[in-house]
Formats: C-alpha cells, sequence, structure tokens
C-alpha cells in the first residue's frame, strides 16, 4: 500500500494565511522525506467559517517541494467550472511534476458554491459528465469541434498536451450509490470519500465492482481511499489530541449538509466517538498498522490518502504524525 497526504488546505480565521503556507511546505517537505507517495489538494470556495487558499496555485507551489511525490486535484468541482480550463490547468500541472499528475474530478454539494459561479445545481450531473468529456477531448484530440448542452467550442486545433498518455489518470470522487456504479461503468478509479464508515465502502465497492462489469472494464490498478487520521505514541493522548479540531471540522461539513450527500441516515453531529467509529484512523501507529493492512486486504485499497491536519491544530502536531508513519508505518506496509 502507497501513502500519501491532503495537503493542509483549512485554516481558521485567527491563523496567519502566509504562515500556514509555509508550514503546509514544511509539512510537504517533510511527507517527501519520510517516502509519502502522493499529495492531494481539494477544492471548495466560500468556506466560512474556514479559511482556504485556491487549489491550482497552491498546487503548483506545493509541486516545488514535493520531489518524485506524485500530485493530484483532490478534487476540482468539474460540474462548476470551464472544462477548457480545468483541461488545461491539468496540462499544466502534469508538465510542471514532469508527468506525474492524478486529475480527481467530483461533482459538488453546496448551494453556496453552486449560486456564487452562476450555476444550477440540479444540472450538476450532466454538465459533470459533459465537461469530463470535453476535458478528454482536449487532451488527446488535435482538434476539437464541440456542441453539447452546456458548452460550445468552435473547430480550433489544440497544441497543448498533457505528458501522460493518452491523458493523466482521472480519479472520480462520489458519495451516493448511484454514483459510485457509475465511476466504474465509466472505468476511472473511485477515490473513495473519507467521511463514509468503512462498512458503507464495503457495500459500496460491490457497486463499483458491478459497474465496472456493466461497463465491461478491468478493474483499475489503483483503488485510491481517503481517511482522517491521527497518531500519537500514546492512544488515548492520540483521541485526546484529535477530537477538538476533527470534531469541529465535521460540525462545519454538518453546517454544508455533506453527511446528507452520503448513503443512509449519516448524522456528524453525533458524540465524537460515535463519529469517529469505523470511519478515522485515530490511535498508536500499531493501530494505524492493523487499520490499514484491514483496507488493503479486505477491500482492495492500493493508496492511502491521509488527511493529518484541520483547521487551528498546530503544525508540530502534523509533523509528529507524518514522522510516525513514516518511520514506524510505511517500513510495515512494503
Amino acid at each position: 500500500m502507497r501513502i500519501g497526504m491532503m495537503a493542509a488546505l483549512q485554516f481558521t480565521k485567527d491563523q496567519s494565511f502566509v504562515g500556514k503556507v509555509q508550514d503546509s511546505l514544511a509539512e510537504i517537505r517533510a511527507a517527501r522525506d519520510a517516502g509519502f507517495d502522493i499529495i492531494t489538494m481539494g477544492q471548495h470556495h466560500l468556506v466560512n467559517p474556514f479559511v482556504m487558499p485556491s487549489m491550482w496555485p497552491y498546487l503548483g507551489r506545493l509541486a516545488a517541494e514535493a520531489g518524485d511525490m506524485r500530485l493530484a486535484s483532490g478534487v476540482v468541482l468539474s460540474s462548476m467550472h470551464n472544462p477548457v480550463d480545468v483541461a488545461e490547468q491539468v496540462m499544466t500541472m502534469d508538465a510542471i511534476t514532469g508527468g506525474r499528475f492524478v486529475c480527481g474530478v467530483g461533482i459538488g454539494y453546496r448551494e453556496e458554491e453552486f449560486a456564487a459561479f452562476g450555476v444550477q445545481r440540479g444540472g450538476r450531473l450532466a454538465r459533470f459528465l459533459e465537461a469530463l468529456e470535453i476535458m478528454k477531448l482536449v487532451w488527446t484530440q488535435d482538434t476539437v469541434d464541440y456542441n453539447g448542452r452546456f458548452w460550445q467550442i468552435p473547430r480550433v486545433e489544440v497544441t497543448t498536451k498533457p505528458i501522460q498518455k493518452p491523458h493523466p489518470p482521472v480519479w472520480i470522487a462520489c458519495n451516493a450509490d448511484k454514483a459510485v456504479e457509475r465511476s466504474g461503468r465509466m472505468g476511472h478509479p473511485w477515490l473513495i470519500n473519507p467521511h463514509a464508515t468503512v462498512s458503507t465502502v464495503r457495500k459500496q465497492l460491490e457497486l463499483f465492482r458491478n459497474g465496472l462489469d456493466e461497463g465491461g472494464h478491468q478493474p483499475p490498478e489503483e483503488l485510491p481511499m481517503m481517511r482522517e487520521l491521527y497518531l500519537h505514541e500514546d492512544r488515548e493522548t492520540a483521541w485526546r489530541e484529535a477530537q477538538p479540531f476533527l470534531y469541529a471540522k465535521y460540525q462545519a461539513y454538518a453546517s454544508w449538509g455533506q453527511d446528507k450527500a452520503l448513503p443512509g441516515d449519516e448524522d456528524f453531529t453525533v458524540p465524537f466517538q460515535q463519529l469517529a467509529q469505523d470511519r478515522f484512523i485515530i490511535g498508536t501507529p500499531e493501530d494505524c498498522v492493523e487499520e490499514l493492512r484491514r483496507y488493503r486486504d479486505e477491500l482492495g485499497v492500493t493508496t492511502m490518502i491521509a488527511r493529518l491536519q484541520w483547521p487551528g491544530m498546530p503544525h508540530e502536531k502534523t509533523l509528529n504524525v507524518i514522522r510516525l508513519l513514516g518511520e514506524q508505518v510505511l517500513p510495515q506496509l512494503v
């Protein structure tokens, strides 16, 4: 199993924006030196009560510190943005990283974001599918002529191309059962979200594999999964230190409606211990190794992308978790 990390992407209003960017760069260097495989950066807009940098310039800056690690948009909300612009951003990142970029895409769910971009939330799926079709055309065709429901592109020659052929890997992030099955039919890896319990993921993996069969696709070589993760040499300390920051993050998610985007009756406002059960990885390095082996052996996860930092959490604690992963977890997963 390969280990990756989501870059620190949301801060509290009282934290220095400039200072947190510098902290994040130091964390990327630490992850690089610890042997991590991939760094991801998410995209959201108007993220009250937090502060969040814009994804594309931030990814470009992270690339300078990443060494041989891959970088990924984890994820770009492609249903809201012009697909030609997104395609060119991805091609640029692929060149910057020397062909080590992964394009993670998602449909989005927050009403505020759709409204701010003048996009009807109700048509987000159709926009998402059309945008992805256009992106692939821009990446792979010498000329593009497209007349769709949402976008029209006159016949143009496309001269900028990605390094990876036919194009960078595309991961699809989704929560709902139908969306998971659809990603399988499309033949792209499903980027398993950090919010669902493992029992829910296990059920949805069956849907994903059914979709692969229906679409006539072989299982992708990579199955990426995101999890909230916090480690300490002492288990009780790990729980005590993670709770205030991670629980506050999920209360914000609840206010955004993230729990309602999941199948079933998920509720992120339940007590922290109940919220964390079967969902977060919190404990000692030994606990983490046991959990990651379970995901690898029972679910087939090949790449674990850990979120190690939440708004308000001290930088030094994140560095300690990165150190523990590099020294005591990664060697056990080879």
